[in-house]
């Protein structure tokens, strides 16, 4: 099945790693089926907004019937590149560059941390989950021999920018941006943003404004 891939909402392609993790999970339970319903509830999307979703990819689905969750599972693991394993790189090993040194996708086989970066030389040199620890002027010559498209970022907000721009000159293609720093890149960079606090604060303001029924 030729797809173009970027007719591909945006919305929709962030949604399909939350339904491949559901349909790994019903496939080691044994399930055979599942329907557009069933998934809804599992993974809090509208059943409608799914059938759209998976709309994009074809037939993927017959009505009264459901969603074979073999196929299902095999066509979203070939989409989302599951066979392959993508390198990434960590940028700032603070306390919570360290954390996801440790988890390191440890529930994922196909994303890997490979190599870290800091400017702090009591850092440089060791190891964290058996991932070395480079000085960030090493990022080119580590870049060179790893082929590693994105990398994490996690230094200080400070030093957001300029080492996002250390990052594009190395060849990064996509930053995973946990500072609260708003990057500026090229056109052909990817960032997607991770700002804990401002989603904390969000999720206050919902309690506090729009609270649920107990």
């Amino acid at each position: 099945m030729n797809i173009d891939q970027q007719k591909i909402p945006q919305a929709t392609a962030k949604r399909l790693p939350l339904y491949y993790r559901f349909l790994e999970n019903l496939h080691a339970s044994g399930k055979q089926r599942v329907s557009s319903t069933e998934l809804s509830e599992a993974v809090k999307v509208d059943s409608a907004t799914i059938r759209r979703d998976f709309s994009y990819f074809g037939a993927l689905g017959k009505k009264g019937y459901g969603y074979n969750v073999h196929y299902l599972l095999s066509f979203f693991r070939k989409t989302l590149a599951q066979d392959e394993v993508t390198k990434v790189f960590l940028i700032g090993v603070g306390n919570l560059g360290t954390a996801l040194l440790k988890y390191n996708f440890s529930k994922s086989d196909n994303t890997q941390i490979v190599s870290a970066f800091d400017v702090n030389e009591k850092v440089i040199g060791n190891e964290i989950s058996g991932v070395e620890i480079h000085h960030l002027d090493q990022l080119p010559e580590v870049r060179g021999s790893m082929d590693a498209p994105a990398a994490i970022l996690t230094v200080p907000a400070e030093a957001a920018q300029a080492t996002a721009e250390k990052l594009v000159n190395a060849g990064i293609k996509g930053i995973l941006n946990f500072t609260p720093a708003r990057l500026t890149v090229p056109d052909h960079v990817r960032v997607h943003h991770i700002d804990l606090s401002v989603e904390l604060q969000t999720l206050v303001y919902f309690l506090k404004n729009y609270p649920l029924d107990s």
